[in-house]
Protein backbone atom coordinates (compact mmCIF):
# COMPACT_ATOMS: atom_id res chain seq x y z
CA UNK A 1 0.00 0.00 0.00
CA UNK A 2 2.74 2.54 0.64
CA UNK A 3 6.19 2.43 -0.73
CA UNK A 4 7.79 4.13 2.43
CA UNK A 5 6.99 4.41 6.04
CA UNK A 6 8.95 7.41 7.87
CA UNK A 7 8.72 7.71 11.52
CA UNK A 8 9.39 9.52 14.20
CA UNK A 9 12.19 9.20 16.80
CA UNK A 10 10.93 10.13 20.34
CA UNK A 11 8.00 9.22 21.78
CA UNK A 12 7.58 6.56 18.66
CA UNK A 13 10.75 4.55 18.32
CA UNK A 14 12.54 5.51 21.64
CA UNK A 15 11.05 6.73 25.05
CA UNK A 16 10.95 10.67 25.30
CA UNK A 17 13.27 12.38 26.97
CA UNK A 18 12.41 13.94 30.84
CA UNK A 19 11.51 17.66 30.55
CA UNK A 20 13.58 18.19 33.56
CA UNK A 21 16.89 16.50 31.32
CA UNK A 22 16.63 19.21 28.86
CA UNK A 23 15.75 22.22 30.97
CA UNK A 24 18.87 21.20 32.93
CA UNK A 25 20.82 20.80 29.66
CA UNK A 26 19.36 24.70 29.05
CA UNK A 27 20.42 26.34 31.81
CA UNK A 28 23.94 24.36 31.37
CA UNK A 29 24.13 26.65 28.35
CA UNK A 30 23.43 29.51 30.23
CA UNK A 31 25.95 28.78 32.47
CA UNK A 32 28.67 28.22 29.93
CA UNK A 33 28.33 31.58 27.98
CA UNK A 34 28.62 33.23 31.60
CA UNK A 35 25.03 33.83 32.46
CA UNK A 36 25.12 32.51 36.26
CA UNK A 37 21.74 32.70 36.77
CA UNK A 38 18.81 32.80 34.61
CA UNK A 39 15.77 33.13 34.55
CA UNK A 40 13.90 29.43 34.65
CA UNK A 41 10.97 31.08 32.42
CA UNK A 42 13.99 31.66 29.55
CA UNK A 43 15.47 28.07 30.47
CA UNK A 44 12.52 26.19 29.79
CA UNK A 45 11.37 28.72 26.95
CA UNK A 46 14.83 27.07 25.25
CA UNK A 47 14.22 24.02 26.09
CA UNK A 48 11.81 22.89 24.08
CA UNK A 49 10.00 24.47 21.14
CA UNK A 50 11.44 27.33 20.87
CA UNK A 51 11.25 29.87 17.72
CA UNK A 52 13.72 32.21 16.28
CA UNK A 53 11.79 35.12 17.56
CA UNK A 54 11.74 34.34 20.95
CA UNK A 55 15.20 33.00 21.46
CA UNK A 56 16.46 35.98 19.91
CA UNK A 57 14.67 37.90 22.26
CA UNK A 58 16.00 35.99 25.18
CA UNK A 59 19.40 36.38 23.97
CA UNK A 60 19.14 39.88 23.65
CA UNK A 61 18.25 40.20 27.32
CA UNK A 62 21.52 38.53 28.34
CA UNK A 63 23.31 39.94 25.50
CA UNK A 64 24.34 36.98 24.33
CA UNK A 65 25.10 36.19 20.31
CA UNK A 66 21.45 34.05 19.15
CA UNK A 67 23.74 31.70 16.80
CA UNK A 68 26.71 30.91 19.56
CA UNK A 69 24.15 30.16 22.46
CA UNK A 70 22.09 27.83 20.03
CA UNK A 71 25.30 25.87 19.04
CA UNK A 72 26.12 25.50 22.93
CA UNK A 73 21.96 24.87 23.89
CA UNK A 74 21.53 22.11 20.87
CA UNK A 75 25.22 20.47 22.03
CA UNK A 76 24.09 20.29 25.69
CA UNK A 77 21.15 19.30 24.54
CA UNK A 78 21.71 16.51 22.49
CA UNK A 79 24.90 14.94 25.20
CA UNK A 80 22.03 14.76 27.75
CA UNK A 81 20.09 12.67 25.80
CA UNK A 82 22.77 10.80 24.27
CA UNK A 83 23.96 10.23 28.13
CA UNK A 84 20.34 9.14 28.59
CA UNK A 85 20.09 6.69 26.43
CA UNK A 86 23.62 4.78 27.28
CA UNK A 87 22.44 4.79 31.05
CA UNK A 88 19.33 3.30 30.21
CA UNK A 89 16.95 5.98 30.98
CA UNK A 90 16.07 6.14 27.49
CA UNK A 91 15.05 2.89 25.86
CA UNK A 92 13.65 1.80 22.61
CA UNK A 93 9.76 0.48 23.21
CA UNK A 94 8.97 -3.36 23.01
CA UNK A 95 7.41 -3.15 19.83
CA UNK A 96 10.53 -1.67 17.34
CA UNK A 97 10.80 -5.27 16.07
CA UNK A 98 7.29 -5.01 14.36
CA UNK A 99 9.43 -2.73 11.60
CA UNK A 100 11.20 -5.83 10.38
CA UNK A 101 7.64 -7.25 8.59
CA UNK A 102 6.96 -3.74 6.73
CA UNK A 103 7.10 -4.33 3.40
CA UNK A 104 8.03 -0.83 2.85
CA UNK A 105 11.76 1.92 2.96
CA UNK A 106 11.69 2.91 6.41
CA UNK A 107 12.88 6.18 7.60
CA UNK A 108 13.19 8.47 10.28
CA UNK A 109 12.42 12.34 10.25
CA UNK A 110 12.80 13.80 13.97
CA UNK A 111 12.41 17.29 15.34
CA UNK A 112 15.73 16.40 17.01
CA UNK A 113 19.16 16.96 16.52
CA UNK A 114 20.56 15.57 13.76
CA UNK A 115 23.79 14.17 16.25
CA UNK A 116 21.18 13.15 18.73
CA UNK A 117 19.36 11.25 16.01
CA UNK A 118 22.42 9.24 14.81
CA UNK A 119 24.14 8.53 18.05
CA UNK A 120 21.08 7.04 19.56
CA UNK A 121 19.78 5.03 16.76
CA UNK A 122 23.44 4.06 16.85
CA UNK A 123 23.48 2.67 19.87
CA UNK A 124 20.37 0.53 20.20
CA UNK A 125 21.57 -1.05 16.79
CA UNK A 126 18.59 0.68 15.00
CA UNK A 127 20.79 2.61 12.18
CA UNK A 128 21.22 -0.08 9.81
CA UNK A 129 17.07 -0.57 9.73
CA UNK A 130 15.99 3.13 8.36
CA UNK A 131 17.66 4.04 5.07
CA UNK A 132 17.34 7.72 5.71
CA UNK A 133 17.39 9.22 9.40
CA UNK A 134 16.90 13.66 9.24
CA UNK A 135 17.09 15.48 12.21
CA UNK A 136 18.10 19.13 12.45
CA UNK A 137 20.84 20.71 11.84
CA UNK A 138 22.44 22.95 14.69
CA UNK A 139 21.45 26.46 13.34
CA UNK A 140 18.51 28.47 14.01
CA UNK A 141 17.17 28.16 10.72
CA UNK A 142 16.62 24.50 11.45
CA UNK A 143 13.90 26.02 14.08
CA UNK A 144 11.80 26.90 10.96
CA UNK A 145 11.89 23.43 9.48
CA UNK A 146 10.58 21.54 12.14
CA UNK A 147 7.27 19.91 12.18
CA UNK A 148 4.59 20.66 11.47
CA UNK A 149 6.65 22.07 8.72
CA UNK A 150 7.31 19.34 6.08
CA UNK A 151 10.87 19.97 5.07
CA UNK A 152 12.93 17.00 6.67
CA UNK A 153 9.95 14.41 5.64
CA UNK A 154 9.81 16.09 1.97
CA UNK A 155 13.70 15.64 2.11
CA UNK A 156 13.51 11.61 3.13
CA UNK A 157 10.75 10.72 0.38
CA UNK A 158 12.96 12.21 -2.28
CA UNK A 159 15.92 9.93 -0.94
CA UNK A 160 13.33 7.30 -0.80
CA UNK A 161 12.09 7.77 -3.93
CA UNK A 162 8.53 7.09 -2.65
CA UNK A 163 5.59 8.15 -4.29
CA UNK A 164 3.35 6.61 -1.60
CA UNK A 165 4.24 7.35 2.17
CA UNK A 166 3.05 7.07 5.83
CA UNK A 167 4.04 9.03 8.34
CA UNK A 168 3.78 7.52 12.25
CA UNK A 169 4.22 10.64 15.21
CA UNK A 170 3.39 11.28 18.48
CA UNK A 171 2.08 14.60 18.04
CA UNK A 172 -0.40 16.91 16.58
CA UNK A 173 2.49 18.59 15.21
CA UNK A 174 3.28 15.10 13.43
CA UNK A 175 -0.14 14.42 12.24
CA UNK A 176 -0.07 18.32 10.77
CA UNK A 177 3.57 17.89 9.07
CA UNK A 178 1.76 14.42 7.15
CA UNK A 179 -1.12 17.21 5.78
CA UNK A 180 1.92 19.92 4.62
CA UNK A 181 3.97 17.06 2.77
CA UNK A 182 1.00 15.19 1.27
CA UNK A 183 1.13 12.24 2.62
CA UNK A 184 -1.29 9.89 5.33
CA UNK A 185 -0.44 9.87 8.99
CA UNK A 186 -0.72 7.42 11.75
CA UNK A 187 -1.14 9.01 15.36
CA UNK A 188 0.28 6.30 17.51
CA UNK A 189 -1.41 6.39 21.52
CA UNK A 190 1.53 5.50 23.14
CA UNK A 191 0.75 5.31 27.39
CA UNK A 192 1.52 9.53 27.33
CA UNK A 193 -1.15 10.14 24.59
CA UNK A 194 -3.89 7.60 25.63
CA UNK A 195 -5.92 10.88 26.27
CA UNK A 196 -4.39 12.94 23.70
CA UNK A 197 -7.50 15.09 21.48
CA UNK A 198 -6.47 16.20 18.37
CA UNK A 199 -7.90 19.11 16.85
CA UNK A 200 -6.68 17.32 13.38
CA UNK A 201 -7.36 13.80 12.30
CA UNK A 202 -4.87 11.54 10.78
CA UNK A 203 -5.39 8.63 8.34
CA UNK A 204 -4.80 6.12 11.05
CA UNK A 205 -4.83 6.14 14.82
CA UNK A 206 -2.94 2.98 15.82
CA UNK A 207 -2.26 1.13 19.63
CA UNK A 208 1.50 0.46 18.63
CA UNK A 209 3.68 -0.32 15.72
CA UNK A 210 2.47 -3.64 15.38
CA UNK A 211 -0.66 -2.00 13.48
CA UNK A 212 1.65 -0.80 11.21
CA UNK A 213 2.35 -4.87 9.53
CA UNK A 214 -1.54 -4.55 8.62
CA UNK A 215 -1.66 -1.13 7.52
CA UNK A 216 1.47 -1.45 5.37
CA UNK A 217 1.86 -4.93 4.26
CA UNK A 218 3.84 -7.92 5.83
CA UNK A 219 7.59 -8.34 4.08
CA UNK A 220 7.71 -11.52 1.67
CA UNK A 221 9.35 -14.03 3.84
CA UNK A 222 13.06 -14.93 3.12
CA UNK A 223 13.64 -18.63 3.64
CA UNK A 224 16.97 -18.17 3.60
CA UNK A 225 17.57 -15.37 6.30
CA UNK A 226 18.20 -16.29 9.77
CA UNK A 227 14.92 -16.24 11.62
CA UNK A 228 16.92 -15.32 15.20
CA UNK A 229 18.27 -12.11 13.08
Amino acid sequence: MYDAVVLDKDGVLIGRTPFDTLREAAWDAFVSLGVEDPDLAHVDDVAVGVDPATLADICERYGLDPVEFWRVRDETAADAQVDAARSGRKTPYDDVDALRHLDASLGVVSSNQQATVDAVLDHFGLAGRFEVAYGREPSIASLSRKKPSPYYIERALEDLGAETAVFVGDNESDVRAADNAGIDSAFVRRPHRRSTELSCQPTYEIDDLHDLVSICGRAPVNPDADDRA
